[in-house]
């Protein structure tokens, strides 16, 4: 989607949640290394590749076909229920923040940015994670059983997000750290700040690659719009 060149001010920022803002991944590693030793087997290394920024339902559909399990709905349900219930006892332990971004946070509402959180959690765990991030900190949020199955990589999650703000996706900046995330984001229109977790980014024509939030300018979003243009 073509852009104007020149810097101008973000629509919004779109902020995803595990492995961006806190560095809850490691805890989705351990329930579902608990589910998996629960069941008598263990996760294999690339699966819990697959499952980094992925929405509940596939995740779990995963875990069973690497166990060597059934993974019809029933079982998949079963799973996730099972994982969930685990990922609230881990949740309640407290979210450690990732580099920069309860800074970031705040230094949006400093510069009156609107901001979403868009995340492929479901509410039950996003609810409890807002705890600690700070539901003051969104002007909306959109979580991953709430776009009709269609979660990322697919757009949707971002363009619900722009639709409860009333704005243009690609007028919006999304901040990412999984290739599934930044695919979602860039198939909405989004330019997107790629801010590697768990897992390796490349480089691409709409995403800008840090290393940290702490790198990242608010104040100069403006510019990655010229850049993705």
């Amino acid at each position: 989607m073509p852009r104007d060149a020149g810097p101008k001010t973000p629509a919004a920022v779109l902020f995803d949640m595990d492995g961006t803002l806190v560095d809850s991944e490691k805890l989705w590693t351990i329930a579902l290394d608990d589910y998996a030793a629960h069941r008598g087997g263990a996760l294999s290394e690339p699966t819990r590749e697959q499952m980094v920024g992925s929405n509940m339902n596939r995740s779990m559909g995963l875990l069973l076909t690497d166990l060597g399990l059934p993974d019809g709905d029933a079982e998949v349900a079963a799973a996730a229920q099972w994982v969930a219930g685990r990922m609230a006892e881990l949740f309640a332990e407290g979210l450690p923040w990732r580099p920069g971004a309860a800074e970031a946070l705040r230094e949006a509402k400093r510069l009156g940015l609107r901001t979403a959180l868009v995340t492929s959690t479901i509410r039950s765990l996003t609810e409890r994670a807002l705890e600690t991030i700070g539901r003051e900190n969104f002007d909306v949020t959109v979580c991953g059983d709430e776009v009709d199955g269609r979660n990322k990589p697919d757009p949707e999650p971002y363009l619900k997000a722009a639709r409860l703000l009333g704005v243009d996706p690609a007028d919006c900046v999304a901040v990412e750290d999984s290739p599934t995330g930044v695919a979602s984001a860039e198939a909405a229109g989004c330019a997107v700040i790629a801010i590697p977790c768990e897992v390796a980014l490349e480089a691409g024509p709409h995403r800008t690659l840090y290393g940290a939030l702490t790198e990242v300018d608010l104040a100069a979003l403006g510019e990655l719009f010229a850049d993705a243009a």
